[in-house]
């Protein structure tokens, strides 16, 4: 999570930009009814006419303050919604004082102010969450390349990217000349848009892969004078023998995912996933499954890490889910939310929708 302290403000708001599931779950955490969030949402604005009936109106985009009255994360854990009444608009035809609900996504910047300075605690939490480093993932051949983003546990796929060759159903207005150095240069671009987003201390590295000689001829392509991306911001991985979108996911479900990615969110809850998964196997009693268990351990504080996805929150209650998650957190436990756009979240789901590690066996 990107976090700035708003100006003028004398520390009571922030500025925020969540970049993963997890983001939105520190969001709901730390926004509490009466505080005020700024952000840009849609509204339907009727004209009225002199004589008649008012038109069905159309849904504009404006900017609200909202005080709020209720938060809560969606079915999934890539929204949060934010009710509460509206204090302020740029929108005139918007009336102060009604009531309104926002959706707050990934990569949406909103502004939250308290009615009091935030407490060192509730900066702690936002400010953990922002320690992740982002990656930009390049599954390529001659023909093809995927490219995809990845914060936190979120993947954010760009539609493909393909050089002409034969071979492929869909081709670029190039088909007519393939031109491999053009090819290489639209995947550049791509990457450097978004490599523009992150300043000079955000973390963000390409890894790059795929079968032949294409990654690494993209790799030197990207270190020429015209582009000049820093060699350590650039990871040639072997071994994953696919490109397009399939080459995505198989990087994904690969070994190579924990060693070119080991600093990730994404490389850490796979390895969870993998260890309960070989307890389970091993007839280990160190993991918790399901809510009903995982409850249990966190009452005894015996619970290393958790993983959750959207799945636990249409089987149980949100505030419920969220008192055992604070809870593990007050003694050390580290909490991580999946959402279900990814393979690792679908595993989670599959698992009861929460899954944690134990530190001590439980009979």
């Amino acid at each position: 999570m990107i976090v700035k302290e708003a100006k003028g403000f004398s520390g009571r708001a922030y500025v925020v930009i969540p970049r993963d599931a997890d983001d939105l779950f520190t969001l709901r955490r730390t926004i509490e009814n009466g505080d005020f969030v700024v952000g840009d949402t849609t509204r339907v604005i009727k004209h009225l006419k002199e004589y008649g009936r008012p038109e069905r109106g159309e849904r504009v985009k404006v900017r609200v303050s909202l005080k709020v009255e209720n938060t809560a994360l969606y079915d999934a854990v890539d929204r949060l919604r934010i009710t509460g009444t509206i204090t302020n608009t740029d929108n005139e035809l918007v009336s102060r004082g009604s009531h309104h609900s926002m959706t707050v996504r990934i990569d949406d910047t909103i502004m939250i102010e308290k009615e009091r300075k935030w407490h060192n605690a509730e900066l702690s939490i936002l400010t953990r969450s922002g320690n992740t480093e982002d990656f930009i993932l390049v599954a390529i051949d001659t023909q093809e390349a995927s490219v995809a983003k990845v914060s936190g546990t979120h993947i954010k796929l760009i539609p493909n990217i393909y050089s002409g060759q034969s071979g492929k159903r869909y081709q670029s207005s190039r088909k007519s000349n393939p031109n491999i150095e053009s090819f290489f240069e639209d995947v550049a671009k791509t990457i450097q848009s978004i490599m523009n987003n992150y300043g000079d201390n955000d973390p963000c590295r390409a890894i790059i892969f795929g079968p032949g000689e294409a990654k690494r001829k993209l790799h030197n392509f990207l270190g020429t004078e015209k582009y000049r991306f820093e060699k350590e911001k650039l990871t040639i991985v072997d071994g994953v023998d696919v490109a397009g979108e399939d080459g995505i996911y198989v990087f994904l479900r690969s070994s190579a995912l924990k060693e070119a990615m080991s600093s990730s969110k994404l490389a850490a809850v796979s390895s969870i996933l993998d260890e309960v998964l070989k307890l389970v196997h091993n007839g280990e009693l160190k993991y918790a499954m399901g809510m009903e268990e995982v409850t249990y351990a966190a009452s005894i504080k015996n619970i290393q890490c958790v993983v959750f996805s959207d799945a636990i929150f249409k089987t149980s209650d949100e505030d419920a889910v969220l008192k055992v998650l604070n809870s593990i957190e007050s003694y050390g436990g580290k909490i991580y939310a999946v959402d279900s756009s990814t393979d690792i979240g679908l595993r989670v789901s599959s698992l009861g929708g929460i899954v944690a590690l134990l530190r001590y066996s439980m009979r």
